[in-house]
């Protein structure tokens, strides 16, 4: 089932603040009022995970300037992230917010829980300040993602939702042409 277009369902959960190494709670309601991009992935201490959340550290200062925040959640506890956060060359790097989700609220509400293996899956979702999802991309297990695709979608998000009417084409970039949907575009496409 999408989550295109989809509110963000109640959740309440612990958190590592990797930018300030403390400890915060997280709910559904601290999300919105900004854009923001939950990355889902199975589990800390693995092999591709932490490639795919070192990539997003790379891109997020560039996000930030966007006004967006990110976020990281697997299944795994906020005590992990943070020993995971201490002891990993990568994600040692990372200055997000690492959500624990041991209980598989948050990853169930996404639908993106491998419920025989307890895991997430790799999910990631950009999501509008009034808590709506925009964009969603779910991978196989053995495929990482590149996060620099993410830029060009939030960008895209934002200028939809600040300019209704027009939509993006593909391959979009900021400043170029837009489309507005209409009859005299039929077929002229």
């Amino acid at each position: 089932m999408s989550q295109i277009g989809k509110e963000l369902q109640p959740f309440k959960a612990q958190a590592y603040n990797s930018g300030n190494g403390e400890f915060i709670e997280i709910t559904d309601e601290y999300l919105k009022g900004q854009w923001n991009i939950v990355c889902f992935y199975p589990a800390d201490f693995s092999f591709v995970c932490p490639t795919e959340l070192e990539d997003l550290q790379k891109q997020y200062a560039t996000l930030k300037d966007l006004g967006v925040e990110v976020y990281s959640v697997s299944t795994d506890t906020h005590f992990v992230h943070k020993a995971w956060h201490d002891h990993s060359d990568a994600i040692s790097t990372l200055e997000y917010i690492m959500i624990g989700d041991p209980s598989q609220t948050i990853t169930r509400n996404f639908d993106v829980l491998d419920e025989e293996a307890g895991l997430a899956q790799r999910g990631t979702f950009i999501i509008d300040p009034d808590g709506v999802i925009q964009a969603a991309e779910i991978n196989a297990d053995g495929i990482g993602r590149d996060a620099s695709t993410l830029v060009g979608k939030v960008k895209a998000a934002q200028y939809v939702r600040e300019n209704p009417g027009e939509v993006c084409p593909a391959n979009w970039e900021e400043g170029s042409e837009t489309l507005k949907p209409s009859l005299d575009l039929v077929g002229k496409i």
